[in-house]
Formats: C-alpha cells, sequence, structure tokens
C-alpha cells in the first residue's frame, strides 16, 4: 500500500493541476493529508462512495497522463543517474584532491534536492 501512496503522491505533484478542485482536494485528503474515506465524506457531506468513485477517477486520470507523458518516469531515471554520478565524485575526490571535483558534487547534490 505505501508504494501505491508514495506512487500517487508522485503522479500527484507533477499532473495534479489537471485535476478538477473536488479530484484535487480529495487526493490532498487522502493520499497527502491521509484522512479516511468516511473523514472525508463527513467534511464534504457527500457519501464514502462518492469519495471512493471521485478517488479512483483521479487515480485513473493521473495514471493516463503518466503513461502518455510519462513526466515522472523521467524524473526518476534522471535522480538515479545524477545520484550515481554524485557517489561517483565522491568516491573519486577521495581519491584526488580537486576543487572541481567537489563543486561538480555540489551542483548535482543541489539539483537532487530540487
Amino acid at each position: 500500500m505505501l508504494e501505491k501512496v508514495a506512487w500517487m503522491n508522485m503522479l500527484f505533484d507533477f499532473y495534479g493541476v489537471l485535476l478538477t478542485e473536488r479530484q484535487k482536494d480529495f487526493m490532498d485528503l487522502y493520499y497527502c493529508q491521509n484522512l479516511s474515506l468516511g473523514e472525508i465524506a463527513g467534511e464534504f457531506n457527500v457519501t464514502r462512495q462518492a469519495v471512493y468513485d471521485t478517488l479512483k477517477r483521479a487515480e485513473q486520470v493521473l495514471s493516463q497522463y503518466e503513461e502518455k507523458l510519462g513526466l515522472v518516469t523521467k524524473s526518476t531515471a534522471e535522480r538515479n543517474k545524477l545520484a550515481t554520478a554524485a557517489a561517483m565524485l565522491e568516491e573519486y575526490e577521495t581519491v584526488k584532491s580537486d576543487g572541481r571535483v567537489q563543486q561538480a558534487r555540489k551542483i548535482i547534490e543541489e539539483v537532487l534536492e530540487m
């Protein structure tokens, strides 16, 4: 379940602005703030089924955007490559003390933190 939550949060971060307001609200409350279907239903004065249906539709829409655009997949691959490069530079830095290597590693780490 945690993997699905993390994946949905990533999709929501990338494509959430493309959802309806209600879909955004429900996704935020369910996946980001960890509220239950019942809690969300009570807050919006709707049924649990309405919350469930809205969430499923939002998940489907977000997944379709990812299938077509692949931004989350590309971003994850880029971050993994940068992390590998940073580790390689850190390893090299211990062998040869050169300020340029340290500077390059710092730039990569800054990009990874974004």
